[in-house]
């Protein structure tokens, strides 16, 4: 195959593991790791945020001493949160499966642990992606807009054609061989109507759990987001949260708000502090959505290479949610717009959220609370 990835240097360079004060931080008890192993990809999908299918793979050398770097920013016996990106990552599903391997191995002698997840397309199906796939140890969550018809509006394959029935066979094949997988549903304006059939389609295909993911690139007008409340209140009727029923990504996470419940502790948006997505050139991002082309100019590139460097720690905090806004608001305490990466992509400011993100939670807020009847403890 030859020579794997391209390894490009930044204009500004700092020294690796050290942040602009040159305090090192302490060990993180979890730490989450992407690695980009392909911008390659079979489909062509209309709202693709990764910057186009293009011939690049991670060399295997690059993803170990990311993975090294990522296990030494840790404490022993804390946790590794390893992820798998693309392009569609199972195009090297031998170089997946070989990084995973390696993590394990590495992660024992200091009883560290190891999560896996692998966000697919589902259009790959060799054998060795299969392999991966069944892998007990790996969360796989697969890319799949709904209905044949909503899917295929966006999510077209290489040569023009829809995507559906592959994707439709592949999600089946999972849930007959027990595998516990997640579908991601991406909404955009001239789709979110169909929020609920997709729902339904998905939950009828053996689906047990469902992450709708709005478009947040695109523009969303304010009759887009009058559609979204509509869209959300219908799909709440399908939510089944209690024994093992449907669940659904909005509504779970704001019903366990509402209840006080702390969810599991991840490094999910650590943004930097905590959490590292590495480019298959070895640059290093604070959130895999972030890296696009992977150009030099990328604004939102960090400070360092893959290679340079003993581990992660050092990159600063960046600010949460702090918009004057929100702290007036009513449901604050239960919303979820502290996400900085799409904060920073709708608004330009890690800290504040738009009116696209508030008005989806304000929706899925009040769905939740008519459905366990906390409207009327009012």
């Amino acid at each position: 195959m030859g020579k794997r990835g391209v390894l490009k240097k930044r204009a500004v360079a700092v020294k690796a593991g050290r942040g602009e004060t040159g305090q090192r931080a302490l060990p993180y008890g979890i730490f989450e790791l992407t690695l980009v192993v392909t911008a390659n990809c079979t489909m062509r999908c209309t709202y693709c945020y990764a910057g186009g299918a293009r011939r690049s793979v991670m060399d295997e050398s690059l993803g170990r001493q990311s993975i090294d770097r990522a296990l030494r920013s840790m404490s022993p016996k804390g946790r590794l949160e390893l992820g798998f990106f693309g392009g569609e990552p199972l195009l090297e599903a031998e170089l997946v499966g070989a990084f995973i391997d390696y993590a394990r191995r590495r992660a024992a002698p200091k009883d560290q642990t190891v999560e896996v997840s692998i966000t697919t397309n589902g259009t790959a199906t060799t054998e060795s992606a299969w392999k991966v796939m069944m892998d007990g140890g790996v969360q796989i969550a697969v890319s799949c807009d709904g209905t044949a018809g909503t899917h295929d509006r966006h999510r077209k394959l290489a040569g023009g054609k829809g995507s559906w029935k592959i994707v439709e066979a592949a999600i089946r094949r999972l849930v007959k061989e027990g595998k516990d997988a997640t579908v991601v549903m991406v909404l955009r304006p001239d789709t979110v109507a169909d929020l609920p059939a997709g729902l339904a389609a998905i939950r009828d295909m053996g689906i047990k759990f469902v992450s709708p993911s709005l478009d947040l690139w695109t523009q969303w007008r304010p009759e887009d987001i009058a559609n979204l409340g509509q869209a959300v209140a219908k799909a709440a009727d399908l939510w089944k949260p209690a024994g093992g029923g449907f669940g659904i990504g909005w509504f779970d996470d704001m019903s366990s708000r509402l209840a006080g419940l702390e969810s599991a502790p991840c490094a999910r948006c650590a943004f930097g502090a905590g959490q590292i997505a590495v480019s298959t050139a070895g640059n290093l991002y604070p959130c895999e959505r972030l890296i696009g082309r992977d150009a030099d100019d990328n604004p939102h590139r960090l400070a360092g290479h893959a290679t340079r460097g003993e581990d992660f720690l050092g990159y600063r905090p960046v600010p949460l949610r702090a918009d004057a806004a929100c702290r007036e608001c009513t449901i604050s305490l239960a919303c979820s717009t502290y996400c900085r990466c799409s904060n920073l992509v709708r608004t330009g400011d890690v800290a504040r959220p738009d009116r696209l993100l508030c008005e989806l939670n304000k929706a899925v807020f009040k769905e939740v609370s008519r459905i366990l009847g906390l409207d009327k403890n009012k």
